[in-house]
């Protein structure tokens, strides 16, 4: 007897292209093994699928191997900041009070 399948959705959002992909998975798969079922490494071989932070609908799965997909879900595979976005705030901030007290 075949496995029930479910559809979901794949998103990677690359530096210079984006893919969204509609892929049908084994009912019961974690998050992680959906993504890997779903064979977009195919498209952005450079990706780490095993260990790249994942998300739901813009909601970040904190066990995306625990965490079973549901037919109509969202997968989407972020990257890696390449700035933390508190430092980059505190360090515009710091440089607008410096030009502050130059100006006085």
């Amino acid at each position: 007897m075949a496995e029930p399948v479910i559809e979901i959705e794949v998103v990677y959002a690359a530096v210079d292209r984006q893919v969204l992909r509609t892929a049908s998975v084994a009912e019961g798969l974690s998050v992680r093994a959906a993504l890997l079922e779903s064979g977009i490494e195919a498209e952005f071989p450079e990706l780490d699928l095993a260990s790249c932070p994942l998300g739901i609908f813009g909601k970040v799965v904190a066990d995306p191997e625990v965490r079973v997909i549901q037919a109509g879900e969202r997968i989407e595979i972020y990257r890696p900041l390449l700035a933390d976005p508190k430092e980059v705030r505190r360090l515009r901030a710091a440089k607008a009070a410096e030009a502050k007290a130059r100006n006085q």
